[in-house]
């Protein structure tokens, strides 16, 4: 796009000048002005032959790390007309009750938990039994909701909680009772199932980075509440990458910069798999960060403290043949761009007895999302 730059002013400089009148200061003045005038002239025929090539050369987007996805876009580029559609009240006031279905708020342990539940509790007793499904960071579980639903009808209770700190649940400033531990972590959500009533062994479905790895943890620390286990592309072993997001999120100040994009969490899930979200689903995975600050501020918070190396070794060694009997189904996207297929195959072998492993084709980084009619007929022939 061409533009052109304003003329300068004149600058009405002497021709020459008397030993009275000529010092530092003077001349420093007449030079800079002649550099300035200069530079202005270089930039004119920098921007004229800038300007012949526009046909040839993209112009500069200064939104270019968003996605392609329509929702992402809209988001954040303001429209000819801000307040009738685009600003993020206008954003806020369409999507504000999308992304609830099946929830409810849970008080426990002092917290708001926001939990999705569908099926009978008629179902607990009966041979399908309770699924809890936990989510990964940065999202939330409304990506379980098509599987629940769908687990519901065939006769299982199913369970979905937000953590804290992510989704609708409570978003609790770091020092004022919760500092995003894992530790934290696995108090709380014995104290959400306790609230939930699930007290006897009950099948766990899990998903995902840091929060979705403490799941896992949870689940060596209580084998005996564990009656079957589902993992779907979670870090299993030591050499399970850390994708970008959780590395920049530990820089100081670029991750503070970082947990404050309100696209994090749909770019994050595109990222992973070979699928953009439909609006309607990138709304309601962006809403919690656009909302305020506190969803960001809280992933920041708990990805700080994680050991995400550690964390992958306890998993690999916590599930091998002499410390884990409970049957164990790893339902694996295979076009995951996070943690690839060798990672699922690597966890096999470690517990080969217990362990089966389900590739899911055409599947990214969470399943659930991706192709979820899959995920369903493993779970229902798993569970």
């Amino acid at each position: 796009m061409a533009f052109s730059l304003p003329s300068p002013p004149p600058l009405n400089l002497p021709t020459s000048y008397s030993s009275s009148t000529v010092n530092g200061h003077t001349i420093a003045a007449v030079a800079g002005a002649r550099d300035a005038r200069r530079r202005l002239s270089l930039t004119r025929t920098f921007v004229a032959k800038a300007s012949e090539k526009d046909d040839e050369t993209p112009s500069f987007n200064p939104f270019g790390f968003v996605t392609d996805n329509p929702s992402s876009r809209s988001a954040i580029q303001l429209p000819e007309a801000p307040a009738e559609d685009g600003n993020v009240g206008q954003m806020l006031y369409r999507i504000e009750d999308k992304g609830k279905e099946y929830g409810s708020y849970i008080k426990s342990g002092g917290f708001r938990w926001f939990v999705r539940e569908t099926g009978s509790s008629d179902a607990r007793l009966g041979p399908r039994g309770t699924v809890v499904f936990l989510h990964g960071a940065p999202t939330q579980s409304y990506g379980y909701r098509v599987v629940m639903s769908q687990m519901a009808d065939a006769g299982f209770h199913c369970f979905a909680p937000d953590w804290i700190g992510f989704g609708f649940s409570d978003k609790p400033q770091p020092g004022y009772g919760f500092d995003y531990t894992e530790k934290e972590y696995h108090e709380q959500l014995d104290k959400l199932l306790d609230a939930l009533d699930i007290k006897s062994p009950f099948s766990l479905v899990v998903q995902g980075f840091l929060v979705g790895s403490y799941g896992l943890t949870w689940a060596l620390k209580n084998p005996s509440r564990i009656s079957k286990l589902v993992i779907m592309n979670t870090p299993l072993t030591t050499s399970s990458p850390i994708p970008g997001l959780f590395q920049q999120l530990r820089i100081p100040l670029l991750g503070e910069f970082t947990c404050q994009n309100a696209i994090m969490a749909e770019r994050f899930i595109e990222a992973g798999s070979a699928y953009v979200l439909k609006v309607e689903k990138a709304d309601v995975y962006r809403l919690p960060y656009l909302r305020s600050s506190g969803p960001g501020f809280a992933l920041l918070e708990a990805a700080k403290r994680a050991n995400f190396r550690a964390t992958s070794s306890q998993i690999a060694d916590g599930f091998k043949s002499e410390r884990w009997d409970a049957p164990i189904l790893v339902a694996w996207g295979m076009s995951d761009k996070y943690l690839p297929q060798s990672i699922a195959e690597e966890f096999q072998k470690g517990n080969p007895t217990a362990i089966t492993l389900k590739l899911i084709e055409g599947a990214g980084h969470m399943p659930q999302e991706d192709w979820p009619e899959k995920v369903i007929d493993a779970l229902r022939y798993f569970l």
